[in-house]
């Protein structure tokens, strides 16, 4: 990271600037308590101010002790001590993305977290407590024991219409979903105390004892859990979306105790990218940033039947067995011959133990199969499903285990003939 000269103020409050400091590594997600703040001003105190490698890493050793923290620790001591202008940087880092604008600096890993931390509720630490107070203002008590609780609400809540604050508290619920899948049987068995017998270990240990059968090995299935293929699309169209449910991935591949054998995301716009060693990386936000860069036709255009028919060609072989379940996230809004659409579709659906299609558009109320690209692609899932809300997801996770489940599939396929 650059290291600017640091300035020193003409009436310096270092205690104050350092708690401050751990007032927002504490919003951004690191384990920091009281503690660990004086321990920071002590070990500042013992080691000088005068160097600021030093206090780069006296700082360091005090707030990080994961090295998934590293990153945040270094875009929040960037923003709060070295930069000069890191208002500026701050509110451009975000302020939503306007198409056909080009940053004059891209967002860094774990700056966008890092700049809602110092922005959310945080005061200034030179902030003179004799300034004028402001004018009282008239209270006004509303009654909202009849309303929706806020958290509801955003539940609720169209992605696309999120504002940045919503957004934010969006991530953090949904890092803290699951999507549970329940085990299939398997040929393999495991020992038991209850199930069935196992001739080969009853006659083996009867053999050690010279041949006197004192007692019966028992055996049960072994479970074995299914792989996850996520193909995410992140055309123009769906970038709100896929951005947003690029997070709940996220949290679901780092999920202990999830279930899933493994989990695989593709992403797809004019072309088929593979993220899945991406997600991998704990900090939600520098795995993101480079599952980005390497994806170059984020918010371009679709080809949903090719890109298909590459991931049929190139990786189904690899990602699909052991029953692989395989989650289809896109608006079906397709360019390309309806025909080759549905046939890469149905190879697909065959070579899966279930094909959920999460559509965004399933929002509006009255929406209907007019599509070309949705016609073809309906016949060939097993389930169809609304994915624009957190609610939704929610959905999602309490179903994608029963195999009865269809969505809106038996609905709307009634509306194609």
């Amino acid at each position: 990271m650059e290291h600017l000269p640091l300035e020193l103020p003409d009436n310096p409050k270092l205690a104050g600037n350092i708690t401050h400091f751990a007032r927002a590594l504490r919003r951004a997600g690191l384990p920091i308590g009281p503690g660990r703040v004086i321990d920071a001003i002590r070990a500042v105190e013992a080691a000088g101010f005068t160097d600021k490698v030093d206090f780069y890493w006296t700082l360091h050793a005090c707030f990080v002790n994961r090295p998934e923290h590293r990153t945040v620790f270094a875009q929040l001591f960037r923003l709060y001590w070295r930069d000069p202008r890191y208002l500026e940087h701050m509110m451009a880092a975000m302020l939503p993305a306007i198409r056909g604008v080009q940053e004059e600096r891209p967002a860094q890993a774990a700056e966008k977290r890092a700049a809602e931390a110092l922005l959310d509720g945080a005061e200034d630490p030179n902030k003179d407590s004799a300034e004028e107070k402001e004018p009282e203002e008239t209270l006004i008590e509303v009654d909202a024991s009849l309303t929706m609780s806020a958290q509801e609400r955003l539940r609720s809540l169209d992605f696309e219409q999120m504002s940045l604050a919503e957004m934010a508290q969006a991530k953090r619920m949904l890092a803290k979903l699951s999507l549970p899948v329940k085990p299939m049987p398997s040929r393999r068995g495991m020992t038991a105390s209850n199930g069935r017998i196992d001739v080969q270990k009853t006659m083996r240990a009867a053999l050690r004892r010279g041949g006197e059968m004192d007692r019966l090995m028992l055996k049960k299935p072994r479970p074995r859990y299914p792989n996850l293929v996520v193909l995410c699309d992140i055309s123009g169209s769906m970038s709100q979306y896929s951005r947003t449910v690029l997070h709940f991935l996220h949290a679901v591949s780092n999920a202990k105790g999830a279930g899933w054998a493994k989990v695989h995301a593709f992403t797809f716009g004019t072309q088929l990218t593979n993220i899945t060693r991406h997600l991998a990386t704990r900090d939600v936000d520098a795995a993101l940033k480079a599952a980005g860069a390497q994806a170059q036709d984020w918010e371009g255009g679709t080809r949903i039947g090719a890109c298909i028919e590459a991931f049929n060609r190139d990786w189904s072989r690899r990602v699909m067995g052991q029953g692989a379940v395989v989650l289809l996230i896109t608006d079906g809004l397709d360019r390309d011959n309806p025909d080759d659409l549905a046939r890469h579709m149905q190879r697909l659906h065959l070579t899966a133990r279930r094909l959920i299609w999460l559509n965004p558009l399933l929002r509006w109320d009255g929406f209907a199969p007019k599509a070309a690209g949705i016609r073809a692609m309906l016949p060939h899932v097993d389930s169809f499903r609304a994915g624009h809300s957190i609610a939704s997801l929610e959905e999602l996770a309490q179903v994608i285990s029963r195999p009865d489940d269809t969505g809106e599939k038996t609905r709307l396929m009634g509306l194609l003939d």
